[in-house]
């Protein structure tokens, strides 16, 4: 049987829409998700969505609920140092994980095992544990050190997927865009998606 469970981290590098639709999306799907947002996820989410959460994991997990229209069981906010939920360990955590989106911060906190909060600890879980982990980085210019940090975690068996949409598709809104790199996402995880049509004939020039 197919494991529907799934760690989704929202740190604080621009790109707020792209997690939150990647929850819509995993919810969708039936997936369990463990949540894990850092305070200046937070801080982004509010500026640029208007969502502003609660700080406490059970009121933001209802806030989320309540935003996204979602009455099932399938979602659980985690706090930063919730120490006992099973993503904090190897023998209970989702062997899926996705940063989304990924700070230079984060990735670098990663990339050296630092593990000073349940986000950085449950991206190592999923290293240690062989698992699936994606890391959907936003940042402009790269810096060697960030292009090191990438090159490592590659290297340690993470993918590396800069929040880097496509046109092919001829998007006509920001939805349009934020939707393509969701849909890349969901491909790697293998979970079904019809959000963006895949390339193909249908899209040879005349």
């Amino acid at each position: 049987m197919q494991d529907k469970r799934i760690t989704l981290a929202w740190t604080g590098a621009s790109g707020a829409p792209y997690g939150l639709r990647l929850l819509e999306c995993l919810l969708a799907a039936d997936y369990q998700v463990y949540l894990l947002i850092s305070s200046a996820a937070r801080v982004v989410l509010a500026t640029e969505h208007g969502l502003k959460l609660p700080a406490g994991p059970e009121a933001a997990q209802a806030a989320l609920a309540e935003h996204l229209n979602y009455s099932g069981d399938k979602l659980t906010v985690c706090g930063k140092e919730d120490w006992f939920s099973p993503v904090a360990s190897g023998s209970a955590a989702p062997k899926k994980m996705v940063v989304c989106p990924c700070s230079a911060g984060t990735l670098a906190s990663v990339a050296h095992g630092l593990s000073d909060n349940l986000l950085e600890r449950a991206a190592d879980v999923v290293l240690k544990e062989r698992g699936q982990l994606l890391l959907v980085v936003r940042e402009t210019p790269f810096s060697s050190l960030h292009l090191e940090n990438m090159l490592k975690l590659s290297n340690l068996g993470a993918t590396i997927m800069p929040a880097a949409p496509g046109f092919y598709h001829q998007p006509k809104s920001i939805d349009d865009l934020v939707d393509f790199m969701v849909a890349r996402i969901l491909d790697h995880l293998g979970v079904e998606q019809g959000l963006v049509p895949r390339w193909g004939y249908d899209h040879r020039p005349s």
